[in-house]
């Protein structure tokens, strides 16, 4: 089967600096692939290499089968982007927003009204796109990027500025576009959220890919068994069965054990998935990471609302994704 997104020694250079060298990636139709690294890292570079905007030095891109830098148009017709900066037309409202781009596409405004359906903005549908909150303007942006219902799907920050509502929403639809065979490829500057949602994740340092995590391979047994946490002030290990979950909070990653206690720790969602998923640990949600020895029952209260109860005083309840659950069921066999 053909890669929808194929990268084979692909190279950027600006007079003597390597500004991007990455010798092969393939994204096949239906996967979730990210790539990871900081700014000034050769994200930017990769975007505007594979929409065309810019001629690779050596090597190629190539999308759905084609060449961004000759088939542009062609590229268009097919590939949906979700750039960092939303580029919305803040006088226009919500939905005129997205009927001005079906227009634009030649596709009728009906599908402006399923979009504003799937990423939860109907009721904003006659504010100004001007008045969004940030995240709910990340949601309408995404909209636009699906409009066409895209073979190949790019984001760059997918989830800035979005609260957990709005991430759950794009985690959704981008699980559901994968499901439907669309290739998606991930752009950021961190990993949390992404190993719930991806097949694949690629660290980006310098230009160069550097190595690759397999979130749903739990094979490894080299990672530490102990985590580490700081608590008035030293730093203390846990052992993986004492906790009960780890929660992402305003850019804070707390850890909640059997004993009652609320411990921050260093580690990101991100890395501690890395290191508690042999220990039996799931992400349940993209803010919560559950010990599922612990998880004595689960309580669908809506058709697409999920609830865990954990097997402690309080029964503690933690929120289960719709895509999460799927998985869950498939893992678990229930």
């Amino acid at each position: 089967m053909l890669p929808m997104i194929e990268i084979k020694h692909l190279q950027k250079v600006s007079g003597t600096h390597s500004l991007l060298h990455i010798e092969s990636l393939t994204v096949q139709a239906g996967q979730i692939v990210a790539i990871v690294g900081p700014v000034g890292s050769g994200k930017s570079e990769l975007l505007a290499l594979l929409l065309g905007q810019s001629q690779p030095t050596a090597g190629e891109a190539r999308l759905c089968g084609l060449a961004p830098c000759h088939h542009r148009r062609q590229i268009g017709e097919r590939v949906g982007v979700a750039f960092r900066d939303l580029g919305l037309y803040e006088r226009r409202t919500v939905r005129n927003n997205l009927v001005f781009h079906c227009i634009l596409r030649g596709l009728p405004a009906r599908r402006a009204d399923e979009v504003l359906a799937e990423v939860g903005l109907v009721d904003q549908a006659n504010i100004r796109a001007g008045k969004l909150s940030p995240n709910l303007a990340r949601r309408l942006a995404y909209g636009r990027a699906i409009l066409h219902q895209p073979q190949v799907l790019l984001m760059m920050e997918p989830f800035s500025g979005c609260d957990t509502v709005s991430c759950e929403i794009l985690s959704e639809s981008i699980y559901q576009k994968a499901q439907a065979g669309c290739s998606v490829l991930i752009l950021s500057h961190e990993g949390i959220g992404l190993a719930s949602l991806c097949s694949a994740i690629y660290s980006l340092n310098q230009g160069r890919l550097s190595h690759v995590n397999l979130p749903r391979d739990h094979s490894r047994h080299d990672l530490p068994f102990k985590i580490p946490a700081r608590q008035e002030g030293q730093v203390i290990l846990i052992n993986p069965a004492d906790l009960l979950y780890a929660i992402a909070d305003d850019d804070q990653t707390r850890l909640h054990t059997l004993q009652g206690q609320s411990i921050l720790s260093h580690l990101t969602m991100g890395e501690l998935e890395a290191r508690l998923g042999r220990n039996g640990f799931f992400r349940a949600h993209r803010s919560y990471l559950v010990n599922l020895q612990r998880v004595k029952a689960v309580i669908p209260y809506t058709r697409d609302s999920y609830t865990l109860i954990l097997d402690d005083q309080s029964n503690t309840e933690i929120p289960l994704s719709k895509s999460a659950a799927k998985e869950l069921r498939d893992l678990l066999g229930y």
